[in-house]
């Protein structure tokens, strides 16, 4: 399945097939598709789920994802090493407050950061060198019109059109107010089994309508706590 896949069966939809008069270039298309798989990894994040090692900054307790990023998953283990244990940090902090400062080695306990989604703790901090396998949900660089959606089946093309016809219905004011965009929007919801009503997608990303506008243009080891 390619953006261009996606596009034809969009234009057959707004009856837009004349390329001679097109209302919506293939650019403007094109921008609708991206911003529908965005969309896509909000609702589905289970979708864009990626394993794959992920090299750690060496002599400090605070780390980051890499920057495709939408989110920490989990973390596994160290490469050709232990398995790295979840711990709370909060529980680590009262009990050992010294962690922070204990020396750099090896680690085998992680935390998330409650307020960073793309941050977490490694517990003791990695010497120089340490890799470690990961799970993130990864999000892609915008595709190319030829080029395949690789995350996503076949079997998701008709939620893309969908939500590809509710953001190109979107920018004309005669389909936005009479309500046939909204219709392509709760279908693409609904295909995906999402639990957010149109509205609250629409609201949820920085505007909704307006940005589909836009687009037209050894102590406490392994602890378990």
């Amino acid at each position: 399945m390619t953006p261009q896949d996606v596009i034809d069966d969009v234009r057959q939809l707004v009856q837009d097939t004349d390329s001679a008069s097109y209302r919506y270039t293939d650019a403007e298309m094109l921008g609708f598709v991206n911003q529908t798989v965005k969309r896509v990894i909000i609702l589905r994040p289970d979708l864009f789920s990626t394993i794959t090692t992920i090299t750690t900054t060496p002599n400090t307790v605070i780390q980051s994802m890499p920057s495709d990023s939408l989110r920490l998953v989990e973390l596994y283990s160290v490469q050709s090493g232990n398995v790295l244990t979840e711990v709370n940090r909060e529980s680590l902090d009262q009990t050992y407050p010294a962690w922070v400062s204990d020396p750099a080695g090896t680690p085998y306990n992680y935390m998330r950061h409650v307020r960073n989604p793309n941050r977490y703790f490694l517990y003791p901090r990695p010497v120089s060198g340490i890799v470690i396998t990961g799970e993130y949900v990864q999000i892609p660089a915008d595709y190319a019109i030829g080029a395949t959606i690789a995350s996503l089946p076949d079997a998701y093309l008709p939620a893309l059109v969908d939500g590809t016809v509710f953001l190109a219905e979107s920018i004309d004011d005669e389909h936005a107010n009479n309500g046939r965009a909204k219709l392509f929007l709760d279908s693409f919801t609904a295909s995906l089994g999402a639990g957010l009503t149109s509205r609250e997608l629409a609201d949820s990303e920085s505007g909704g309508l307006e940005r589909a506008r836009r687009l037209a243009g050894d102590k406490y080891k392994r602890m378990t706590v």
